[in-house]
């Protein structure tokens, strides 16, 4: 798959996620340091364009690039903090950018993490609520 990696500091975890993505055979991208709206925005762009097959967006807090990534049509941005929540949101929620904290994450928990987000597939369980997103997206109300 290909992906791609952005964050608004240069932190060592940064490239741990993008070294793990690389020796599990994905195709890792980290684009330049940059402040957080513009940083989430770029990987929610590539991702909704069909360049990158998920993203991945880092803050200090990860909710800042969440919501970011969120703003853009076709993007379902996930804040995780643990393997679990990353693959529920696979699982139920077809999220394609995986938002992480810089505070929090240690690079034991982003590894569980990426590999429960990269071990889970969207069940097509939640078509219902997906397809009201995709609607209010479009601006139908």
């Amino acid at each position: 798959m290909r992906v791609v990696v952005a964050a608004d500091e240069a932190r060592p975890v940064v490239d741990h996620v993008a070294r793990h993505l690389g020796e599990r055979g994905h195709e890792a991208r980290v684009l330049p340091v940059q402040p957080w709206g513009k940083a989430a925005l770029a990987v929610a762009r590539a991702v909704a364009r069909g360049e990158a097959d998920f993203g991945v967006v880092c803050c200090w807090t990860g909710t800042g690039v969440t919501i970011a990534a969120n703003k853009v049509p076709g993007v379902r941005a996930a804040l995780v903090g643990d393997a679990a929540t990353a693959a529920g949101a696979r699982r139920w929620n077809d999220a394609n950018v995986l938002g992480l904290s810089l505070r929090t994450l240690s690079e034991p928990v982003a590894t569980e993490i990426l590999d429960a987000w990269l071990g889970a597939a969207y069940e097509g369980s939640e078509g219902e609520s997906l397809a009201d997103i995709r609607d209010a997206e479009r601006g139908a109300t």
